[in-house]
């Protein structure tokens, strides 16, 4: 019984990683997937149309503050970042791991972690940082360590800090889907790529929920290391509560525009109360 149990378990995870990896086919990078598909989401439907109005309803309270976006690393910061860019007037989008690569010569994350170790990219991710708190009208992704530094906080809360809490196991069942070569902190070595040799299906999927197990651990080990930190942003984002919401049972059907919504939702609460507030003073 228990060996059935378990092999319910393995093939329910392979099945999802599967189900991830088939709508990501040839992609190397979780947002780089999302990314792909947003480019062909038309405001048609009726959440593109309820994140239009709450973008048009939100923008004027921001008063061309910055939105830095903070999160586990695989929850789809770059992807919503993105979108919140384009509906917000005025607003563009940077990427601070992507500055972080411009400014090492075009160096990839996981080089300079290799090459020059990970306090190495700390520093000139805080110095990245530094430099967007003196801007304005920008949503910024920021890479899923950059909470880690209190100097990084210090920049960040210039703007509105958006904390997009997803489900470990909806992260790992994402990156599992892709590999984590991109990944530094997680990264297994070669064999973590998804198999690409002919295998028996069973082996196959005991090969994806192994990986899928280490990469929960490692993700499970991390959270430990920052969840207190998050606890800085001004909003938070819960995947899990905006599941219960719609009733969805798995958090990982929420698209990155329900997201964007709620994220927007969020603002708005938040910078409605900080002028309260300051009526109060």
């Amino acid at each position: 019984m228990e060996s059935e149990t378990s092999d319910q378990s393995l093939n329910l995870t392979a099945s999802c990683i599967y189900s991830d990896r088939r709508s990501i086919s040839g992609v190397t990078d979780v947002d780089q997937h999302v990314d792909s598909s947003l480019e062909s989401e038309c405001l048609t439907t009726k959440d593109d149309l309820a994140l239009k109005k709450k973008s048009q309803e939100t923008g004027p309270h921001l008063d061309g503050r910055c939105i830095y976006l903070v999160g586990m690393m695989g929850s789809g910061k770059t992807t919503i970042g993105q979108i919140l860019s384009q509906l917000l007037h005025g607003y563009s989008f940077f990427d601070s791991d992507k500055l972080v690569e411009e400014a090492a010569g075009g160096a990839t994350v996981a080089d300079i972690f290799k090459l020059h170790g990970e306090s190495f990219f700390r520093e000139m991710e805080t110095e990245v940082l530094r430099k967007l708190s003196r801007m304005y009208r920008l949503v910024i992704s920021t890479g899923g360590g950059a909470v880690v530094e209190p100097i990084n906080w210090k920049y960040m809360h210039k703007g509105i800090i958006v904390f997009i809490d997803v489900p470990l196991e909806v992260l790992a069942r994402r990156i599992t889907s892709v590999g984590t070569a991109s990944r530094p902190l997680l990264h297994h070595g070669s064999s973590d790529s998804y198999v690409k040799v002919r295998v028996e299906p069973r082996e196959s999927c005991k090969h994806l929920y192994q990986l899928f197990c280490r990469t929960l651990r490692q993700l499970s080990m991390l959270w430990k290391e920052r969840s207190e930190a998050y606890n800085n942003a001004h909003v938070r984002v819960s995947l899990e509560n905006m599941a219960a919401k719609l009733g969805q049972e798995d958090a990982c059907h929420i698209t990155p525009t329900q997201i964007a919504i709620e994220a927007l939702v969020q603002c708005k609460s938040y910078l409605k109360k900080e002028c309260n507030n300051v009526h109060l003073l």
